[in-house]
């Protein structure tokens, strides 16, 4: 009668998921980061090259960001590897192609936005 729980594994498989699932909504949208990757781009500014303000409350200071995954790391050597890891660079290749869905066009695909009436024609 003794042995290990058989459900053992499926618990320990259902709080991953939890904790994995919990990290996915702190992160800002991806229109968010877009915008502020193409205003950097616009004003010919590197992403790594700008000096943060000090906070107390984010890991390292505020010093160590990445805009892309819109992380902060408590030192330089847990950035560089976070540069060197596949969920970054799944991110930038994400960030450098077309650009992702709005709350706009949400609505506009839901039919709440502004109606298409087509081109007004000569009224009498």
């Amino acid at each position: 009668m003794g042995g290990k729980c058989p459900h053992r594994k499926v618990k320990k498989r259902r709080l991953s998921h939890k904790t994995a699932r919990r990290g996915k909504f702190l992160v800002k949208a991806d229109d968010a980061v877009y915008d502020e990757l193409v205003k950097l781009a616009d004003a010919g500014k590197d992403a790594d090259a700008t000096q943060l303000p000090v906070d107390e409350d984010l890991p390292g200071m505020g010093q160590f960001y990445c805009l892309h995954c819109d992380r902060y790391f408590a030192s330089e050597s847990v950035k560089e590897e976070h540069y060197r890891s596949k969920r970054h660079k799944k991110r930038i290749k994400q960030m450098s192609g077309p650009a992702p869905h709005t709350q706009l066009d949400a609505e506009l695909a839901a039919g709440m936005g502004m109606p298409d009436n087509g081109l007004k024609l000569m009224s009498m």
